[in-house]
């Protein structure tokens, strides 16, 4: 869109945005800009993208749920009332445009004008001046057939998504796309977080009703509890799913017998309270058990570490989980999580494991672990994974890149994913790949590497694309 009223200025993202040497450029434009791509972990609304919905409005694709943009617009002092209360979808786009120009060296700067650019052609900087123009032009687009959920992905040349789903879910969904031809694959991912969840014994127990009418198991102990998620895991892999994820603080070992299982189960659905060790003893043996069922599935774990959620109890009560409340954390990491992962390879029943590291601290940590388990049996099968939530921006994106180089082989890495509950987080896929362009770019301008571009762009490519496409063997 070029429109007087709504030229602020003219764009900064050209053709060399985040380009800053000649090979950088030719890697991105000639091998990595035009690869599909695997968004093997996102929260999409599978319903959503089904049912090939259109929004209403650009503040209920954009701004409904973004929790980085609300911590932003907090930050700045916005009145929760456009963030996240009554007003009028209008009113809140209007207090986002006010907040961007704010934002700047935020990665929500770059973010929300790749955004305009790629799915709306809006060249100019939005502010509050042309809230209302842009706002007109985006949800006007957002009519038409080619702003569909479907017709935005398959725009960004995106061929899978791999949404985030409960073990109680349907996955009816999933079902539907699969049987109407979507031209973009979905897959389900099993996040079973809530299944050993016994903070809250009430909550639990609520949970494990559900879960026992879902898979027709009734759930009395912890063997049963095994088998109701074994259940489903088989129904996941009957859909497509072959991955699982895990958001976990951090992982925990203890010697198999430290407490009897079967104890603490029949404590916990009697609302007894456990202590922080019968606590985290709870979550190992249950995790170490779901592990070896992936294994059986030949699927890929996820462990999502570091995160220290829900750290405002009054905005917790008032707007629940995942409102944006939650930061880094600076757990200890590196003994459980090996003995974890030993525990399942001493037996051979490790599977294809991605660890995601939320505390840069840790970068190397990961890196290195990452480097104990891989056996020779499958390219990279235990996987540093890519910068994630806090970490997704350049800067979090080069130091895991740059960790991953000097501790293990980056040509086998899996590559971005946009981890994101918005249709139009794809463009996170291009600020990467011109990130990793970048970095390749100046290490051949510094004379580190040869400026050898067939290999250089097949190791772009693979990065980009290929190394998911052969890891994760969708169906």
């Amino acid at each position: 869109m070029s429109n007087p009223a709504t030229d602020i200025k003219s764009t900064f993202i050209q053709d060399d945005f985040l380009l800053q040497s000649k090979m950088a450029n030719v890697l991105y434009h000639d091998y990595a800009k035009e690869m599909p791509i695997i968004d093997y972990h996102c929260h999409l609304s599978p319903k959503d993208l089904a049912e090939n919905r259109k929004f209403e409005n650009i503040s209920q694709i954009w701004l409904a749920g973004d929790h980085y943009k609300w911590r932003a617009m907090r930050t700045l002092g916005v009145n929760e009332r456009y963030i996240t209360g009554n007003a009028s979808d209008e009113e809140k786009f209007a207090q986002w445009a006010y907040t961007v120009p704010y934002t700047m060296r935020n990665p929500l700067y770059h973010w929300t004008h790749l955004e305009l650019l790629r799915y709306f052609g809006i060249e100019s900087l939005l502010s509050q001046d042309n809230a209302h123009e842009v706002y007109q032009e985006a949800t006007a687009q957002l009519q038409q057939d080619s702003h569909s959920t479907q017709a935005l992905l398959t725009g960004m040349k995106v061929e899978t998504v791999c949404t985030t789903d409960d073990p109680i879910d349907s996955l009816e969904y999933h079902q539907k796309a699969h049987k109407d031809g979507m031209p973009i694959g979905l897959f389900p991912t099993f996040r079973p977080d809530k299944s050993f969840a016994v903070e809250d014994p009430k909550s639990y127990q609520a949970y494990l009703e559900k879960l026992s009418t879902t898979s027709n198991i009734q759930i009395n102990s912890h063997e049963k509890l095994m088998a109701a998620l074994e259940n489903r895991i088989s129904f996941f892999h009957e859909n497509g799913g072959r991955l699982a994820d895990h958001g976990l603080e951090q992982l925990y070992f203890f010697p198999l017998g430290t407490y009897d299982i079967e104890d603490l189960f029949n404590k916990v659905i009697s609302g007894g309270e456990l202590d922080t060790r019968e606590t985290a003893y709870f979550k190992f043996v249950t995790l170490i058990e779901l592990c070896k069922l992936y294994h059986s599935k030949g699927w890929t774990q996820q462990f999502h570490l570091g995160a220290l959620r829900n750290t405002n109890e009054r905005m917790l009560a008032t707007l629940g989980p995942d409102t944006g409340f939650d930061s880094i954390g600076d757990f200890s990491q590196a003994k459980a999580l090996s003995l974890f992962l030993n525990e399942l390879n001493k037996n051979d029943q490790l599977c294809k494991t991605i660890l995601y590291n939320l505390n840069p601290r840790d970068n190397e940590v990961m890196a290195t672990m990452a480097g104990n388990f891989n056996d020779g049996s499958v390219r990279g099968k235990v996987q540093f994974g890519s910068g994630w939530w806090f970490m997704d921006q350049k800067d979090g994106m080069e130091k895991q890149m740059n960790a991953l180089s000097n501790m293990g082989l980056l040509s086998c890495f899996v590559g971005m994913l946009t981890d994101s509950r918005s249709f139009l987080s794809f463009p996170r896929h291009e600020y990467f790949r011109r990130t990793l362009c970048n970095l390749i770019g100046n290490d051949v301008a510094n004379g580190e590497l040869p400026a050898d571009e067939k290999w250089l762009g097949k190791l772009v490519q693979d990065i980009c694309y290929n190394n998911a496409k052969g890891f994760f063997n969708f169906h």
